[in-house]
């Protein structure tokens, strides 16, 4: 049992038996359960055409906002939210990560992550009228929180599966995370399409449904955080101050610097990642604002795709057992590439061609974030895995800030989201030539661990 504890962890620890690594699995699975209501509901479904809609009714006769006096094209307002959020992140996350790891203690860490989103998020109950600026401040709150909860999240993933079956508790995640957001939005399309019939308004609808995604993300965080453990650290603690963290970041990245290899991976998933994640924060503005398509049928489209997401990451998951995550992932990013070529001759008020698009995205969705991050967990180096998930989460959502900057700046220079999805490609056409060109195996052995049979 003790070969089995260092095959995970790298480390000697007090053996854990297979049921209880089970156990520690499971409530790990529920952290995607607790907090993908947020990406789904939140941040793909109502946020971005409501929060737009409230700046438009506030915004000048040229269509401008003005938010501490800077003018900002009310139809761009979501996504330099998303942008500025990402900004924050990437000052958090980092800290956060080294002090994770210094002093072996995820748990409390997570716990204050996760409540600051949850709570943010609840808040937007409150967005009416021309409340923009207050949306915005919550949005990036609860962006914000999520990504610095996602490296935390993220960095027990090496600590609880082997190698061998990464790909798979991994996918399992993913698939948890797609059936909360599938279930919760059912729910959210009886109260907004029936809302006249539970006597509230439309707007009164979307914003129950942005708050109970909040409440939602509180109460199942309990799951993961009651089963989850802490990994003592070999060495002294951390001080905790924030001096500290800093210059355990800076050790961080020099360490990483004698790792090619693994940062080659990370630039590579920081480029296709960066058009996913402007993808799936877009995509209900693009319908909505281009395509003419009403809140019913956008609601029914991310539906779709929460549902085949879930079969989209068990079944690449198993792909990957057979051809390699590194390949499987490959074939994803063409998928990508002609999912956006495909969504920019979509022609507007046709939601049957929607559906289809949609579908082909919930296929490759899933499987394609969650194989990279199983495989990126393979190249971090024993005792430093919420360092490293950092620097992965930076990738993640907290450097994704300029596929939503670009798609904002095309629509303000054109004022055409076609030209805005348009552009994404050239970060999935660069990703796969980055990706193709990285040896994963090599990667993996040069970080000390051992190479899976499949990578």
């Amino acid at each position: 049992m003790s070969a089995e504890i260092s095959e995970i962890t790298g480390r000697a620890e007090q053996p854990v038996s297979r049921a209880d690594r089970k156990r520690e699995q499971r409530g790990w699975y529920f952290y995607d359960f607790a907090c993908s209501v947020y990406s789904t509901s939140v941040l793909t479904v109502f946020l971005g055409p409501y929060l737009t809609s409230i700046a438009k009714s506030a915004a000048d006769p040229d269509g401008f906002v003005r938010p501490l006096g800077i003018p900002v094209r009310a139809g761009s307002l979501f996504a330099y939210a998303v942008s500025a959020s990402v900004i924050l992140a990437v000052v958090l996350m980092p800290i956060v990560g080294a002090a994770a790891d210094r002093r072996g203690r995820k748990k409390p860490l997570l716990a204050a992550a996760a409540y600051t989103g949850a709570a943010a998020t609840a808040g937007m109950f409150f967005l009416d009228g021309h409340r923009y600026l207050l949306g915005a401040v919550l949005l990036i709150v609860a962006n914000a929180s999520l990504s610095v909860s996602m490296v935390l999240y993220n960095a027990y993933l090496p600590q609880i599966a082997g190698p061998e079956e990464r790909d798979r508790v991994s996918s399992r995640g993913w698939a948890f995370g797609y059936t909360s957001g599938a279930g919760v939005l059912v729910l959210n399309l009886i109260l907004y399409s029936g809302h006249d019939g539970f006597g509230v308004s439309e707007s009164a609808a979307v914003r129950i449904c942005l708050a109970s995604a909040g409440i939602w993300w509180g109460a199942f965080t309990l799951v993961p955080l009651r089963r989850l453990r802490d990994r003592a650290v070999a060495g002294p603690a951390a001080d905790g101050k924030v001096g500290a963290g800093w210059r355990q970041l800076i050790a961080t990245l020099r360490d990483m610097r004698a790792r090619p290899l693994t940062l080659a991976f990370l630039a590579a998933y920081l480029i296709y990642n960066d058009g996913v994640q402007t993808v799936i924060s877009q995509a209900s503005v693009y319908g909505s604002e281009e395509l003419g398509l009403d809140q019913n049928t956008l609601i029914v489209a991310v539906l779709l795709v929460q549902v085949l997401a879930v079969a989209g990451a068990l079944g690449m998951g198993r792909l990957a057992q057979t051809y390699g995550a590194k390949r499987t992932i490959l074939g994803s990013l063409a998928v990508w590439t002609v999912i956006l070529g495909v969504g920019f001759f979509l022609p507007a008020r046709h939601p049957v061609l929607f559906f289809v698009l949609a579908g082909a995205i919930g296929t490759v969705l899933g499987g394609s974030q969650a194989l990279s991050r199983s495989l990126f967990s393979h190249m971090v180096p024993s005792g430093k895995e919420a360092e490293y998930f950092s620097a992965y989460e930076m990738s993640d959502r907290g450097l994704s800030w300029l596929g939503p900057l670009v798609f904002g700046l095309a629509y303000q220079l054109t004022g055409s989201y076609r030209d805005a999805i348009i552009s994404l490609v050239v970060f999935f056409a660069a990703g796969f030539v980055l990706l193709a060109r990285v040896p994963v195996r090599a990667a993996v052995a040069a970080a000390g661990n051992p190479v899976p049979a499949r990578i």
